[in-house]
C-alpha cells in the first residue's frame, strides 16, 4: 500500500519541542545553523505556528500563509538557508481543522462538520472542516500545492489533532455518508501535493498514533506514533509493527526529562528506541550537554549505517523485548528493558545465522555495538 519510492526514510529534525508556539525566523535559523543540525539530519521540518495569527492553539488554523510578524519576507529565506546548509526543507500542516478565531471560519462557517439542532463542540479550540465538500477540497488543494511547490518542500507532516464530533451535514437526510465522503476527500487532497511535487515525503499524524491504517498509507510514507517518552514507546512501537513495517513508523529522539512524563532517560536509550523505525530528532539541541551531543553524532552515524536493514529488511519479533531485522547478508538486533528506562538498549552483532546464508563471496557486515564510542 505504501507509495512507490526508496525504502529508506529521511532523518528529520522537527522544531516543535524546541520552540512550540514561540517561533520566529531568527530562532529557526539559529536552530538550523548555530547548533550544527546539518551534522545530524537530512530534513529540517518547521512545525506549528508558522502561519496566520497562530501564536497559540486558540487561533489561526485555516490561515495558511506565513505569519507576517514572525516571517516578514515569508518562509522563502528560511527555506533557502536550510538548503544552503545541505538539508531539505519540511513543513507541518493541519488542513482538516479550523479555529473559530480565524479568517476562514468567519468567511465560511458552513464549511464545518456539524448537525442540525446540536451545538458545535470544540476540542483544542477547533472544529473539523467538511472534506466531503468539493469547495473545501479545492480550497485545501490550492494552498497546499502552492506551498509545497513554491518552497520546494521535501517533507510534509499532515497532522489532525481533533476527534470528530457532531459529524454531519445540515439538511442532509442521512448524516452517516459524510464519514465516507470526508475520508475519501482527505485522501484526495493528501494525494495532490505529491502529484505536484514528485518525491515529496508525507507523514500522517492524528492525535499521536491514530490513522495508522492501510488506507492512509497509500498516501503517506510513514505515521507518527506518539509524543510520549522512549520507555513507553517500546510497547507502542511493538504494537505498531505487528501489521506495519518499521519504515512506516515515525520515531523521534526527544528531550530528557520527557515533557509528558517528566521521566529521565539516557541519550543512548532514546536513540536506540528511535532506531527501530524512521528516526527523527525532536529535542531542543541548544540545551543538550556536550557529552549528549557527542553521543548523538556517533549514534546517528550508527543509525544511518543500519537504516537500509531496518527499513528494507524483514522484521522478526523475538522474546524478551527483542526485535530483529534481516536482509540477505546483514542482521540487526535490538533488545530493550522497558521496565528500566535508564538502562540503554543493547544492539548485538550476530555471527553465522542459521536462518539465511549470505550469497557466495559476501559476508555479514560487522556492526560495532552502539554502547561503544568511536
Amino acid at each position: 500500500m505504501l507509495p512507490a519510492g526508496p525504502a529508506e526514510r529521511p532523518l528529520i529534525f522537527n522544531s516543535w519541542e524546541a520552540t512550540e508556539f514561540d517561533i520566529t525566523e531568527q530562532q529557526q535559523t539559529e536552530l538550523a545553523a548555530g547548533l550544527g543540525v546539518e551534522v545530524f539530519v537530512e530534513v529540517f521540518v518547521v512545525d506549528d505556528a508558522w502561519f496566520g495569527t497562530r501564536t497559540s492553539d486558540m487561533a489561526g488554523l485555516g490561515e495558511w500563509w506565513p505569519n507576517p510578524d514572525r516571517f516578514p519576507d515569508g518562509l522563502g529565506p528560511l527555506a533557502d538557508h536550510v538548503r544552503a546548509l545541505g538539508m531539505g526543507f519540511g513543513l507541518w500542516v493541519e488542513p482538516e481543522a479550523v479555529n473559530p478565531d480565524s479568517d476562514l471560519f468567519r468567511a465560511h462557517p458552513d464549511w464545518n462538520l456539524c448537525q442540525d439542532g446540536r451545538t458545535r463542540t470544540q476540542r483544542r479550540s477547533q472544529h473539523v472542516l467538511d472534506f466531503a465538500r468539493r469547495d473545501v477540497r479545492e480550497w485545501a488543494v490550492e494552498w497546499l500545492v502552492r506551498t509545497v511547490t513554491e518552497l520546494d518542500v521535501v517533507f510534509l507532516t499532515w497532522d489532525m489533532n481533533r476527534p470528530f464530533s457532531e459529524a454531519g451535514q445540515p439538511g442532509a437526510a442521512d448524516p452517516d455518508p459524510v464519514w465516507i465522503g470526508h475520508t475519501r476527500g482527505a485522501y484526495e487532497v493528501m494525494d495532490q501535493p505529491r502529484a505536484a511535487r514528485p518525491g515529496l515525503y508525507v507523514e500522517s499524524c492524528a492525535g499521536g498514533g491514530s490513522r495508522a491504517d492501510l488506507g492512509v498509507l497509500a498516501y503517506a510514507d510513514q505515521v507518527w506514533t506518539s509524543d510520549i517518552d522512549a520507555a513507553d514507546r517500546v510497547a507502542i512501537q511493538h504494537g505498531h509493527c505487528q501489521p506495519l513495517p518499521a519504515r512506516a513508523m515515525g520515531t523521534w529522539v526527544t528531550d530528557s526529562p520527557n515533557s509528558f512524563t517528566a521521566r529521565p532517560t539516557s541519550v543512548r536509550y532514546r536513540f536506540h528506541v528511535s532506531m527501530t523505525g524512521a528516526m527523527g530528532i525532536g529535542g531542543d539541541l541548544r540545551n543538550w550537554s556536550e557529552e549528549d551531543l557527542a553521543w548523538s553524532r556517533m549514534l546517528v552515524e550508527q543509525y544511518k549505517r543500519i537504516r537500509p536493514v531496518v527499513h528494507g529488511g524483514v522484521q522478526y519479533r523475538l522474546e524478551h523485548h527483542a526485535v530483529r531485522y534481516l536482509t540477505e547478508d546483514e542482521v540487526v538486533v535490538f533488545r530493550f528493558q522497558p521496565s528500566a528506562p535508564a538502562r540503554t538498549a543493547a544492539r548485538t552483532r550476530l555471527k553465522g545465522s542459521t536462518h539465511r546464508r549470505p550469497p557466495p563471496g559476501r559476508g555479514r557486515r560487522a556492526f560495532r555495538p552502539c554502547g561503544e564510542m568511536p
